[in-house]
């Protein structure tokens, strides 16, 4: 299997700010995802396009800080839509999503061990 995670920013974040540390921030990436994956599908459903877009931010945020690339960038497209207020056109972007962030949370829980 190919990595979704990318080890060079990993290992950096790592290295800065230790090994014990990162095993937190992991930690709460892998519980505050799904909520934010839940908001933005509450926020499509209503049509709110800034919630959507804080939501597809924050993401964006946590994904790159851990070297989740695909994640991040599926996330940026999804704030993207929601800062031009055109949610009509995400079609299957959430779910992309959704999956990318389940290959990343996989993976960031092998890292942690």
């Amino acid at each position: 299997m190919t990595s979704v995670i990318h080890h060079a920013t990993y290992d950096s974040l790592k290295q800065m700010v230790g090994a014990g540390f990162i095993g937190e921030l992991v930690s709460t990436f892998l519980e505050d995802a799904p909520h934010m994956l839940d908001e933005l599908r509450a926020a499509l459903y209503a049509n709110d396009a800034e919630t959507f877009r804080r939501a597809a931010h924050s993401m964006k945020t946590n994904a790159a800080t851990f070297g989740a690339t695909e994640l991040a960038e599926l996330a940026k497209a999804l704030e993207m839509f929601g800062r031009s207020n055109n949610l009509r056109e995400v079609g299957n972007l959430l779910d992309a999503l959704h999956e990318a962030y389940e290959n990343a949370a996989s993976e960031l829980k092998g890292l942690q061990v």
